[in-house]
């Protein structure tokens, strides 16, 4: 299958329209990505014709629902290459994901002393549910560092693993620097350890296909609002031998058989890990945002970001007063800088104006901000219905606030 980036463009409805009069360049994908019409007519028709709680009713509504919904954990598991959906769990993203892990998982398991090993590049979402324990229990978090391309060694991981680690927490792909790490060698180094791994597949599920049962991790979560989904929307994937270890994550409706006055029976996995009302539509629509992703083929997606990655490096590269952070040779098409007399947010303000979405901040990603230096960076996260042209709206821009503020 041919990959063609106009008729993906056609797909998104936003991509049609201008901002401050000029047409919108949309680099703001590491944050969250626009949605296509498919999912978005999608979730229109569960509002409009379909829509009712899912699970309880016997109802016509409620069947329509809930089989739509529970058949969203099949797609999940085709994307992930998880061996089995009922090792699938629903969540609201990955932020909800790695706090279920921690509380579910790690808790009960860990005491003071006990360590869990991250990398400098991870993500908030990666990094304070850890500290809760180290908090609250005393857990030790042990960080591993990125050498001076950015780069993160597996051999690094595992070495900083001792007989008290319990954990590795790791993400698959930077969302500064767009560095990809290699996560199946840290698997397959943590298992000869008898060590678990959690994987962030936030940013790596968008932008590579993957293969948990291949990778080998224990845990792996993604979001929907990232995968062209709707907010609101993810999924973990668990290792069922990981799962019988977990206790609930919270309390209510679907994760229970029964309930009495002085007991409660607890449902099979995996939904003794999801309560309350889901997000039933927002689910829905991650599904098909997966099902469009894997119609257009993932390693086709991955090679066209590889094409758009090389040539803005090539462009970004010829900038001498542009300083990038990170220069993996195998980043993904992921691009934070800085420049010389403008704050970060001065170029986001002064891009926006020129209709060009960049992000601007520590990225909730405090810890790499301090290893590589800086406070703040501008960001350009592409994704798979960017173009070279857009690219070369960034590089001119680039020139205009360099002129602005040189």
């Amino acid at each position: 299958m041919t990959f063609d980036v106009g008729a993906v463009r056609a797909d998104f409805p936003i991509l049609s329209r201008e901002i401050n009069g000029k047409p919108l360049t949309y680099l703001d994908n590491g944050a969250s990505a626009q949605k296509p019409r498919v999912v978005i007519d999608a979730m229109t028709r569960v509002y409009e014709q379909e829509y009712s709680n899912v699970h309880r009713g016997l109802h016509t509504l409620s069947n329509i629902s809930t089989e739509k919904y529970e058949g969203v954990r099949g797609i999940v598991a085709r994307f992930l290459g998880a061996p089995d959906e009922e090792e699938i769990v629903f969540t609201t993203g990955t932020t909800e994901a790695i706090n279920m892990v921690a509380s579910s998982w790690a808790a009960p398991r860990l005491e003071a002393g006990d360590e869990i090993v991250l990398s400098i590049m991870e993500h908030h979402a990666n990094i304070v549910p850890w500290h809760f324990l180290r908090e609250r229990q005393g857990v030790v978090i042990k960080w591993v560092e990125t050498d001076a391309n950015g780069d993160l060694d597996p051999e690094a991981v595992l070495a900083a693993c001792g007989p008290r680690t319990k954990l590795i927490a790791v993400t698959q792909l930077s969302n500064v620097t767009g560095t990809v790490v290699d996560v199946k060698a840290i698997c397959d180094g943590a298992r000869d350890k008898g060590i678990p791994v959690l994987v962030d597949g936030s940013q790596g599920a968008v932008h590579m296909p993957v293969n948990v049962a291949e990778m080998g991790c224990d845990f792996y979560a993604i979001t929907g609002h990232k995968l062209y989904g709707p907010s609101g929307s993810g999924a973990v994937y668990i290792r069922r031998e990981r799962m019988e270890e977990m206790r609930p994550f919270m309390g209510g409706g679907d994760m229970i058989r029964e309930v009495t006055r002085d007991a409660v029976t607890y449902n099979d996995p995996p939904m003794k890990f999801e309560a309350g009302t889901p997000g039933i539509v927002q689910t829905i629509g991650m599904g098909v945002a997966l099902d469009y992703l894997m119609g257009l083929g993932m390693e086709n997606i991955a090679a066209h970001e590889r094409g758009l990655r090389d040539y803005a490096r090539a462009k970004l590269d010829g900038l001498n007063w542009l300083q990038v952070q990170g220069q993996s040779a195998g980043k993904a098409a992921i691009f934070s800088f800085t420049m010389a007399g403008a704050h970060a947010h001065d170029l986001s303000t002064v891009l926006d104006k020129r209709g060009i979405a960049v992000r601007a901040g520590s990225h909730c990603a405090m810890p790499l901000m301090e290893h590589m230096g800086v406070t703040a960076t501008a960001r350009a996260s592409f994704g798979m219905y960017n173009t070279e042209a857009e690219v070369d709206r960034l590089v001119d821009a680039l020139e205009f606030c360099h002129e602005l503020f040189g």
